[in-house]
């Protein structure tokens, strides 16, 4: 078997953003609603969540990161999961391949 002529780099660049965020030692409960959780409480949670997005250095890479996989979960790069779905819809972002 033929020998690649280039070993793939390491992935560990691709994820590094993530150490810088500022949700880092947060409890997830701030950015991922329980089962159940609506009105008031949601919207409360939601905004507690985006007051630290806008806060953190990495909210760009965070928010390309959830629109290329299709998170489909939680509060990334200070967006809701409607607010992302929303945007792929309407085509002002692309998902890569």
């Amino acid at each position: 078997m033929p020998q690649p002529q280039q070993l793939p780099g390491p992935n560990a660049d691709m994820w590094d953003w993530q150490m810088k965020g500022v949700c880092r030692g947060v409890d997830s409960s701030v950015f991922f609603h329980p089962d159940g959780e609506r009105g008031r409480a949601r919207a409360e949670r939601e905004m507690r969540a985006k007051a630290l997005c806008r806060q953190c250095p990495v909210i760009v890479q965070c928010r390309t990161h959830a629109l290329s996989v299709g998170e489909p979960y939680g509060i990334w790069g200070g967006l809701g999961e409607s607010e992302r779905e929303m945007l792929l819809k309407r085509g002002g972002f692309r998902r890569s391949a």
